[in-house]
């Protein structure tokens, strides 16, 4: 059962079921020049809110190398990024940069938010994510319910970082527990299977 906190900003209560945090095992396999690599993990995901109308988000992963009930880890990388509802945006928001808004928000309740919804009953939806590793990736999709769907739009690497040109990545809440999966286009190749995770809510 999902329960939506009643102080949310009205624009984030269709993402609110993705509030909290989330630990879980998943595996990365991907074909790196011609070997297909195997690496399980184990991975703590948060969602927040500061009270403004996206979702602040934070991963970080380590490599599973032990066995047991308490495996030996090794860090291996982290994300950080935001979660909106996509629309355009106009004088009631912030920006660019620190200007703060100069109009009523538009989207004060529960209707304005239901006249975000599109035609196929679900909601645009924008994300974007920054890695450490150089690379930030921006993407657009939807989110219908307890299932959200995302493509690239955009990613932009730094000039040391290496060859990233596209992602698709899927969440879904199964039985009380979240479940991802990410494809990558990276090292030469198609978009192709890279990892996914099944997590379940620890607080």
């Amino acid at each position: 059962m999902i329960e939506i906190p009643t102080d949310l900003p009205p624009e984030i209560v269709p993402l609110s079921w993705l509030l909290g945090v989330w630990e879980g095992t998943g595996v990365v396999e991907y074909e790196v020049h011609g070997e297909q690599r195997v690496h399980p993990f184990r991975q703590r995901v948060s969602f927040s809110h500061d009270g403004l109308g996206y979702l602040n988000y934070s991963a970080f992963v380590w490599l599973q190398e032990g066995e047991g009930d308490f495996p030996e880890t090794t860090p291996l990388t982290a994300e950080t990024g935001y979660w909106r509802i996509a629309r355009e945006r106009d004088d009631s928001d912030t920006g660019p940069g620190y200007l703060p808004p100069s109009a009523p928000s538009k989207i004060a309740d529960a209707d304005a938010v239901e006249g975000l919804r599109g035609e196929d009953n679900a909601f645009p939806l924008e994300v974007s994510i920054a890695h450490p590793t150089g690379v930030v990736e921006l993407y657009l999709g939807s989110i219908r319910g307890p299932r959200i769907d995302l493509a690239s739009d955009a990613i932009v690497r730094s000039a040391g970082a290496k060859e990233h040109t596209a992602s698709t990545r899927m969440y879904g809440l199964v039985g009380g527990k979240l479940l991802w999966a990410w494809d990558i286009a990276a090292l030469g190749q198609e978009l192709a299977t890279h990892a996914s995770g099944q997590l379940e809510k620890v607080d």
